[in-house]
């Protein structure tokens, strides 16, 4: 035992002890050199690893798309006339070439020729408007941006009246055909009249309102010259968006394009990220900001159109999927847009559905569900930002 300078015992080896307020700090305290060495202090444990979020979005990713399925499946047996879940095994299982034995002729045609289409349309329709809203939103740096910002909806409206009361194409474009062909045009429109002011997301956002206004304006002109009440009750119908017209041919024509679209807007995530923030932000990352707000200009046209053009202009479904998903997704759009587009899928599915039997034997068009169903949803997206 060696004694300090203020007379108290401590061990050779042990570390020194601890200055106490009577006696202040001791010599070898102020001398390493007369310090004696103590035992290693242990390492520090590592610390654990941020948690990864890649697998909690995957299961999120993945139980989507079970909802989307079971959604789609349970749908098909919602309607007036009752559809079993044995009598829709059976109609997949004779189209599959199962051995199954076979539905009277008029309740497979029920289910096979009305039903099914028109709820994988629905999905493949609000997939496609979910996601254009996504993406719009973030190029125009808009909340509230949605697919028919451009509008190509005006312009369909414009050129399915031009059909049916004009007549105008009547016997080679049909009711799709003009619908398609007056979208391309207002889209066109929009691109003349930026084609020397830029595609600045102000800019974008005034000319297509412009575009839509002028083809509404021409609409509605068209339905009061030459339009009966009858005509312009069908044109008013189809305008607010039905599902009803769905047949297989027009599945097959957007299970096409539906899934190339969402692949090319899904390949522009990083570029969306930078658009997010405004265009200095994404040039100074060497994102080339024009060509690619030109590309996913003609995508969202393409999937607008082809959606307004088959089941007419269908609201909120753009506007409000987005906003909600980014809650459970968060803001990445390389995760955000494929979330939207099963959320939007599965929104549309049963708004459809519930549109089918709200006021059976009558059926409502699926644009006033959305709008009905859309506002409150959309007011609580908004208190939850603390913008209301």
């Amino acid at each position: 035992m060696s004694a300090d300078v203020g007379g108290r015992a401590r061990s050779a080896t042990g570390p020194p002890e601890a200055p106490t307020a009577a006696t202040g700090p001791s010599v070898d305290l102020l001398h390493p050199s007369a310090r004696t060495p103590g035992p290693a202090a242990p390492a520090p444990a590592p610390s654990p690893p941020a948690p990864r979020h890649g697998p909690a979005r995957a299961g999120l990713l993945l139980a989507m798309g079970l909802v989307l399925a079971a959604s789609v499946a349970a749908a098909t047996r919602v309607g007036t006339a009752d559809v079993g879940w044995t009598d829709l095994a059976r109609v997949l299982g004779g189209r599959l070439g199962l051995d199954t034995e076979p539905l009277p002729p008029l309740l497979d045609s029920l289910v096979w020729d009305l039903r099914l289409p028109r709820v994988l349309m629905a999905a493949l329709v609000g997939a496609s408007l979910a996601v254009c809203g996504t993406v719009l939103q973030a190029v125009t740096r808009n909340a509230l941006a949605d697919p028919y910002l451009l509008g190509v909806s005006s312009g369909a409206g414009a050129g399915a009246v031009a059909v049916v009361v004009l007549g105008v194409g009547a016997g080679t474009l049909g009711i799709t055909g003009g619908a398609l062909a007056g979208a391309l045009l207002a889209f066109a429109g929009l691109l003349l009249l930026l084609r020397r002011t830029g595609l600045d997301s102000v800019r974008i956002v005034l000319t297509g309102v412009v575009v839509g206004q002028l083809f509404t304006a021409l609409t509605s002109l068209a339905l009061m010259a030459s339009a009966d009440a009858d005509t312009t009750r069908a044109v008013t119908h189809w305008l607010l968006g039905s599902m009803a017209p769905a047949r297989w041919d027009a599945v097959a024509v957007c299970a096409v394009v539906t899934p190339l679209g969402l692949a090319a807007a899904w390949l522009c995530s990083n570029a969306l990220d930078g658009l997010a923030f405004g265009a200095d932000t994404a040039a100074s990352l060497g994102i080339g900001v024009r060509r690619t707000r030109m590309l996913l200009l003609v995508v969202t046209a393409v999937l607008t159109s082809v959606a307004v053009a088959t089941v007419g202009a269908i609201g909120f479904v753009g506007l409000i999927v987005p906003h909600g998903v980014r809650f459970l997704a968060g803001p990445l759009h390389r995760v955000l847009l494929p979330h939207a587009a099963l959320a939007g899928a599965v929104f549309l599915v049963w708004t459809d559905a519930l549109a089918r039997v709200a006021f059976a034997p009558r059926e409502v068009p699926v644009g006033v569900i959305t709008a009905l169903i859309g506002v409150p949803l959309f007011l609580l997206v908004l208190r939850r930002r603390g913008e209301l």
